[in-house]
């Protein structure tokens, strides 16, 4: 092999492939190292070096140097074959370097095709895909259209590096706002929370880092440019602005909106959150189909449950009822309980035994029984009990739902589904030059936005 010709191979492959000429050099010794060993046998101890100025091959068998013609006669086609598919692990490991870097990264490309589902994009001299799971329901691809993306994972398969995208994850909505909002990209405005139901509607919550500047205002935009530019791209998704606080009891009425809240109470032990509402603004709290505090739980961390008055009592109610049949229990012990918020068998029995022992001044064998009792009857209850709620959380959020339409004047449409495509992105793709066919999830219905129909709505501290 003429030194300045392999040279002229590594400066080529470096210039047309973008591979380190280093990655380059170190293929084709690996590549020798191989051959020589299949003439020579497995056993024997090879080393081939390649000089990085010249180009100069050395090569040593057992410690005996090899002359030129020996070096040449070294299987020539078995060294080109293992040469060729070095060169492509190189080229695919320099990639997936390349691409590994942008995973999270908003990117623009090109869609090629869409085979059953699945749609190939086009991004730069490369190829990705954007699986049916990662698609915003209800959306079409065209040939030749744009699509914007995030990078969603990044690996290697054989020679191939497969770049997967995603326009569901929370991660596109964060890309997206950090372009159209320059305080964002500054890092004067800060996304403290996303929750999304991708098509549908999400919730960020954002803060200010300097007090002159309005957070919720400067997502907005004058006249509500910003968010529309960024709701365009989501296909008409909805987007409420949140103004974040670090205090539960503001960050969940600010969530609810444009609910009012009238009291937050908060049980920290099992992270859950009673709002109480109006029976006026139940309906706008709950959401249509739930979706409001739904999206208001995510954005917080909270188990956030809606409630009015009325309906608080009656749970208090049924809780000190349930309370008193455990055998130890006193009555000041479960007031004290249900006004922190544990209002089920099921609760008891998760509070720590500690906070128990010191409320009703308890020995911790007594505590053990009561919370031993609290499991037997939360079992015997669960079965039950959760058909209860789940059918009353059906019944509010459906009549929230009619609320709200009637409100509106708009004719009722079906709940939206939840794409639960559970294909793995592998078996998308297992070809190695191309996408196998996967049979398509049923399209979810098109959910209608929860309130007005316009996508952006500004109360106090929402958009």
């Amino acid at each position: 092999m003429n030194p300045q010709e392999l040279l002229r191979i590594v400066d080529s492959l470096h210039r047309e492939k973008q591979i380190d000429p280093e990655l380059v050099i170190l293929a084709i010794e690996s590549a020798l190292v191989t051959a020589a060993k299949r003439q020579f046998g497995e056993e024997s101890d090879v080393i081939v070096k390649i000089a990085r100025d010249g180009g100069a091959i050395l090569a040593t068998v057992n410690g005996r140097n090899l002359s030129e013609d020996e070096i040449g006669r070294i299987g020539a086609q078995t060294a080109k074959q293992v040469i060729i598919q070095k060169l492509k692990e190189a080229e695919r490991d320099a990639r997936l370097d390349e691409f590994y870097t942008q995973i999270g990264q908003l990117v623009t490309g090109i869609v090629q095709r869409t085979e059953r589902g699945v749609t190939i994009v086009q991004l730069g001299n490369v190829e990705a895909i954007l699986p049916r799971s990662e698609q915003i329901p209800g959306e079409s691809y065209h040939n030749g259209s744009r699509v914007r993306a995030v990078i969603y994972e990044v690996k290697a398969a054989g020679n191939r590096v497969k770049i997967i995208l995603s326009r569901t994850k929370t991660t596109l909505i964060q890309r997206l706002f950090e372009q159209e909002i320059p305080e964002i990209a500054e890092g004067v405005i800060r996304i403290n929370a996303i929750s999304r139901e991708p098509g549908y509607r999400s919730k960020v919550a954002v803060s200010s880092s300097d007090q002159r500047i309005d957070c919720v205002g400067a997502c907005v935009g004058m006249r509500g440019n910003r968010i529309k530019n960024v709701t365009g791209e989501l296909a008409g998704e909805r987007i409420d602005i949140v103004r974040w606080s670090d205090d539960p009891m503001v960050l969940i009425p600010n969530a609810l909106q444009p609910a009012e809240v009238e009291q937050v109470l908060l049980c920290d032990m099992i992270g859950r959150a009673i709002a109480l509402v109006s029976e006026e603004h139940l309906s706008q709290a709950i959401g249509r189909y739930g979706q409001n505090v739904r999206l208001a739980s995510k954005l917080c961390s909270w188990d956030i449950e809606i409630m009015t008055a009325t309906e608080l009592e009656r749970q208090i109610e049924r809780a000190m009822e349930g309370f008193m049949e455990i055998e130890g229990m006193n009555e000041s012990v479960a007031q004290q309980l249900v006004e922190q918020g544990y209002l089920s068998y099921d609760d008891l029995s998760v509070i720590e035994p500690d906070a128990l022992m010191e409320m009703g001044n308890w020995s911790e064998e007594e505590v053990d029984a009561i919370v031993e009792q609290a499991e037997t009857k939360a079992e015997e209850q669960e079965a039950a009990e959760d058909e209860r709620k789940q059918q009353d959380k059906l019944d509010r959020e459906r009549k929230a739902t009619e609320e709200l339409d009637r409100k509106e004047g708009v004719s009722p449409l079906p709940p939206p589904t939840v794409d639960v495509v559970a294909q793995d992105i592998a078996s998308e793709l297992a070809a190695e030059d191309s996408v196998p066919p996967i049979e398509p999830p049923e399209e979810p219905p098109k959910a209608p936005p929860d309130e007005a129909p316009e996508s952006v709505q500004q109360t106090d501290g929402n958009v």
